[in-house]
């Protein structure tokens, strides 16, 4: 089964993150089968100063 890696602007709540993971694993066992012990995910947290788009940093936006 899967392996999942997630990575987003710090800032979620551990809220949020469990019902993120709740959704993948859900989706995954629907559309692929097999069980949700079989589903894992890693999320990494990056500070905004360590991710840009289109050519700024996620600091430098307003």
């Amino acid at each position: 089964m899967p392996t999942y890696c997630v990575e987003m602007i710090e800032g979620r709540t551990v809220e949020q993150k469990k019902k993120l993971v709740e959704e993948i694993t859900r989706v995954s066992v629907e559309v692929l089968g097999g069980t949700p012990e079989m589903v894992d995910i890693l999320i990494t947290d990056v500070k905004r100063e360590n991710w840009a788009t289109g050519g700024k940093l996620w600091t430098e936006r307003s």
